[in-house]
């Protein structure tokens, strides 16, 4: 069955905010020392390689 206008705006939106959210994290991620990111289970490098942003503005 097709989606609803609206529905299919909705999801538009929703997918927006969450690739915006992840750069915006990734970002911020970037700015954590290593040390900081070894905890977590993550490398630098991987995270250079995924696009980012630094403000959210």
């Amino acid at each position: 069955m097709a989606q609803s206008f609206l529905r299919t705006a909705l999801n538009n939106l929703v997918e927006a905010r969450q690739r915006r959210a992840d750069l915006y994290a990734t970002g911020a991620l970037l700015s954590l020392d290593d040390a900081s990111l070894e905890a977590m289970g993550l490398k630098r490098d991987e995270l250079r390689r995924r696009p980012h942003q630094r403000s959210i503005i």
